[in-house]
């Protein structure tokens, strides 16, 4: 063989290796993409709940040039809010007495022109329960406190929480990945797939909703909650 032949045989020979190893390269590609394969989906669960929690903040002022009698005052519209809220059978671990705030406009740094009065007192009172219903009936009957000479500032009635989160936390991630394999097993059923086991998993945070609560309401306006988790789950594909 002259060096002629011996250069053409030679190129064919690594023409001919180029095209296997470049066969068993893609080859490689495909497996490695096959057994790659998978599908990420979410998984939805809800329910409604109850409000276990309630509170009831109460906020009252009054005025005057003396400071004790404004005092006096103040403490017969404490006596006043106590005595209805005992009458709607709240007991007196409910009842929690806030810091009386006092205001001496004489005191202030800049002073404040045509004041009516010199002091400012006001005191808050906090009902604290888990007897929801009870709360609420004590709200529409605050209007006896009115009636008293009672006038509450700033009124915008009770807050509802759910504080039993962990109580329903194991059922509802199990509710939200028996529904994301669902839709994964239609989405495999689909392509012509199997389904394999899970690869991955992340839980989204749980949402407390204000079911019933109109949009001018502020937050923890209703009884009513509804509870909200997504999961997303990823499954192999065979």
């Amino acid at each position: 063989m002259n060096d002629r032949n011996a250069t053409i045989a030679a190129g064919v020979a690594i023409a001919v290796g180029l095209a296997i190893g470049g066969g068993l390269i893609a080859k490689g590609l495909v497996d490695v993409r096959t057994g790659a394969r998978g599908v990420t989906v979410r998984g939805l669960a809800e329910r409604d709940a109850k409000s276990d929690l309630a509170i009831l903040p109460l906020k009252f002022a009054q005025s005057g040039d003396d400071l004790a009698a404004t005092q006096g005052a103040i403490d017969g519209d404490v006596v006043k809010v106590q005595r209805v809220l005992r009458q709607q059978g709240f007991q007196p671990a409910d009842i929690d007495i806030g810091r009386l705030q006092v205001i001496d406009n004489n005191a202030r740094e800049y002073g404040v022109q045509n004041v009516r009065a010199r002091f400012i007192l006001t005191q808050s009172v906090v009902v604290r329960s888990g007897d929801v219903d009870r709360v609420q009936g004590a709200t529409r009957a605050l209007a006896a406190l009115v009636r008293e000479g009672v006038v509450l500032q700033d009124f915008r009635g009770a807050s509802y929480r759910f504080t039993k989160l962990n109580d329903v936390r194991p059922a509802m991630i199990k509710e939200a990945t028996a529904s994301a394999r669902t839709g994964a097993a239609q989405f495999a059923a689909d392509s012509g797939s199997k389904l394999g086991g899970i690869t991955s998993a992340t839980q989204g945070s749980f949402e407390i909703i204000e079911r019933d609560a109109s949009p001018e309401d502020g937050p923890d306006a209703s009884v009513a909650k509804r509870l909200r988790v997504v999961t997303t789950v990823t499954y192999a594909l065979r």
